[in-house]
């Protein structure tokens, strides 16, 4: 059983079928069936990330396809290429990029929020 959005997600805690999901999820770890996680780049099982060190690589990944956006507008202005397309798609790669983190950086924040409102 494995579950591959949220909806099913949902379900399935619905249903208190959590301890044969996760049985399932043991196993596929142990036959090293599961996919590494994105932007987990080259690094492997033996050295996690902390969750730090995932947002840090990501805003600098973010960076860079904002800048190879900005250094492909400039030779797209001046002359130096002439291909629009990829340049356009440079931009909306970017564009997107920064929309996605910023809906992160949305999350953190509100899940910080939930955690300062929590009584101990």
């Amino acid at each position: 059983m494995s579950i591959l959005n949220v909806g099913q997600m949902s379900s399935t805690l619905g249903t208190g079928k959590i301890k044969e999901w996760a049985n399932s999820q043991n196993q596929s770890l142990e036959l090293g069936n599961i996919n590494p996680p994105l932007g987990a780049g080259d690094q492997t099982a033996a050295t996690p990330q902390s969750f730090a060190s995932f947002l840090k690589t990501s805003l600098s990944d973010v960076n860079q396809i904002q800048s190879s956006a900005n250094e492909s507008i400039q030779r797209l202005v001046s002359g130096e290429e002439q291909d629009i397309h990829e340049t356009m798609l440079l931009v909306e790669k970017a564009e997107l990029a920064f929309k996605t983190m910023g809906q992160i950086r949305s999350k953190v924040i509100e899940a910080y929020r939930e955690i300062m409102r929590m009584q101990i």
